[in-house]
């Protein structure tokens, strides 16, 4: 429901009779609220209270498992609902919180006082995020800019990476969960692009932060834009870059103006995305001017450290969640630089270059303010095939369409390599690219080369037999694992009863990774099959017994 219907609804319900008009107590709309950030010093309840069970779902536990993260900490107790009452008595509604950074956001009717401290000891501050404006929305270049395409000439972002290759091995997302956060995503449930993921039901949760709604496919196409690059697929047009992949969509941004409140939903939508067992967060947004000039960043803020949002990126980096986001377009307007969560030291921010890959004259300059090298890598970003409407495609152009692209052919490394740790894909990452020797302010280390990406993080992760190919376990239950002392170029592994009778073929003209995983096994029946694997190196049959237990 947009601002306009959600105004008109208590009306209509008066006109029916529904609620008399005169005891009706209406609150204000939106935007002509107060919107206090409240920083809290202490949380009321322990971590000796609560089971992982109790916060986590199971992926998101598996995740923290995997890469020897506490299961909870201090900072996966929730804000304490005893000071979230207590201030409710005194006209504050609450919005959202922050448990990561023991914060909560609330709405007023009007002005409050913000040095509250010595009246209320739990609280360390009050800081107002936004305030009744006409709403202006200053900046409306972080949506990059769209044009409808007709021409037959299509740019694929994958090949300059070598992203095509990880997908034509197999390696296109799946298993891995990547939340989208955004202003919008209209027609994504509509569009013939998204139709594959919409039918296998690829599209796990939605939720709009704003409004504390499930549905999020409206406000704006933004969202849709970017999913459309991740997960689409048009012939001939458009292949996604993880298409393979799960999606949270979640919407943070506010498409009518531009307050510091976006940041408090931002964090909110990645505490949510951690807790449900997300693996990367992809966002094509950021912050640092706003409709109140008083409540801008500097330069000298975008440190890694001192932005609301950047603090919350780097807390979902530290839970195990591999963090994107768009460096801005802000290089041929008066800011030049990054913008926040850009700057986080554990934030993988992409800036965006042309077809002939020389950096794009809007996408933002680096360093960060505190000297890291930033952008970290660049990709693709100018007319990228995108869909946002049904029987259209477009063309994209902004570091939100690369940011974007990296975000999904990280999922197929995930997906090669499931034991590589986000800090070891972004280093594998930096390493791969281009100017890994050389770093700037414009392309960062440069363009990476997913290939030799996948190769580093092998080196550290992935069996190397000294045969040509292994095989195991054996017996196996649901999945057979195959690891070659070589990538194997092209792959055929068949699966045939002691009677010959095929029970399943899989086949890759391409095959580059050193191993091989063939699930969905568990329907075989129990007994000995016969597993004959050919590559370009040579041929094995290995004799295998499947078991239930």
């Amino acid at each position: 429901m947009n601002r306009a219907s959600a105004a008109l609804a208590p009306l209509l319900f008066v006109i029916a009779g529904i609620i008399p008009a005169k005891a009706q107590q209406v609150y204000p709309g939106y935007d002509d609220l107060w919107f206090y950030r409240v920083w809290f010093s202490d949380k009321t309840n322990s971590i000796s209270e609560y089971s992982p069970e109790e916060l986590l779902s199971p992926a998101a536990i598996t995740r923290r498992e995997k890469y020897g993260i506490p299961l909870v900490t201090e900072s996966d107790i929730p804000v304490s609902s005893q000071h979230i009452q207590t201030l409710a008595g005194e006209g504050f509604r609450l919005r959202c919180t922050s448990k990561w950074l023991n914060t909560a956001l609330f709405t007023t009717t009007g002005s409050k006082d913000t040095d509250m401290s010595g009246e209320y000891p739990f609280i360390d501050s009050i800081q107002l995020v936004k305030h009744p404006v006409d709403p202006v929305k200053t900046n409306y270049s972080k949506y990059g800019k769209t044009e409808l395409r007709t021409t037959t000439e299509i740019f694929d972002p994958r090949l300059p990476l070598n992203g095509n290759v990880l997908h034509e091995s197999g390696f296109t997302g799946r298993n891995i969960t990547i939340a989208v956060l955004d202003a919008g995503f209209v027609n994504a449930d509509k569009i013939e692009a998204l139709e594959p993921l919409r039918k296998r039901g690829g599209i796990i949760a939605t939720r709009d932060f704003i409004t504390g709604s499930s549905f999020v496919y409206d406000y704006h196409t933004h969202g849709t834009s970017v999913l459309s690059i991740l997960a689409g697929s048009l012939p001939g047009i458009i292949s996604g870059t993880a298409p393979g992949a799960d999606y949270m969509l979640l919407r943070t941004e506010d498409d009518f103006s531009e307050f510091p409140v976006e940041e408090d939903y931002w964090i909110a939508a990645a505490e949510y995305a951690d807790s449900a067992g997300a693996d990367i967060i992809t966002s094509s947004l950021g912050y640092f001017e706003f409709d109140d000039p008083s409540m801008d960043y500097s330069f000298s803020d975008m440190d890694g450290d001192r932005p609301f949002i950047t603090r919350g990126a780097d807390m979902a980096f530290s839970k195990g969640i591999l963090v994107v986001n768009s460096a801005g377009n802000e290089r041929n307007n008066v800011w030049l630089r990054i913008i926040a969560p850009s700057d986080g030291d554990s934030v993988l921010c992409v800036g965006a270059v042309n077809y002939d890959l020389t950096i794009s004259d809007f996408s933002s300059a680096g360093y960060s303010s505190d000297g890291q090298v930033k952008p970290d890598v660049v990709a693709p970003g100018v007319l990228i095939p995108i869909q946002f409407e049904p029987g259209e495609w477009h063309s994209g152009s902004g570091t939100s369409f690369s940011c974007p692209v990296i975000s999904g052919l990280s999922a197929s490394l995930m997906q090669a390599v499931p034991d590589a740790s986000p800090l070891e894909l972004i280093n594998a990452l930096h390493e791969s690219s281009d100017r890994y020797t050389r770093p700037d302010s414009l392309y960062g280390y440069g363009l990476p080369d997913f290939l030799k990406t996948l190769r580093l993080l092998e080196e550290e992760h992935t069996f190397r037999p000294e045969v040509i190919m292994s095989a195991g376990p054996n017996p196996f239950t649901d999945e057979i694992l195959f690891w070659f002392h070589e990538p194997p170029g092209s792959l055929t592994v068949t699966i045939t009863g002691t009677n010959g009778t095929t029970m399943l073929e899989k086949h890759f003209p391409t095959f580059a990774a050193r191993s091989f995983r063939l699930d969905g096994l568990r329907s075989l029946a129990e007994g000995i099959y016969l597993v004959r694997t050919v590559t370009d190196q040579g041929k094995k049959v290995f004799k295998m017994i499947h078991t239930d237990r």
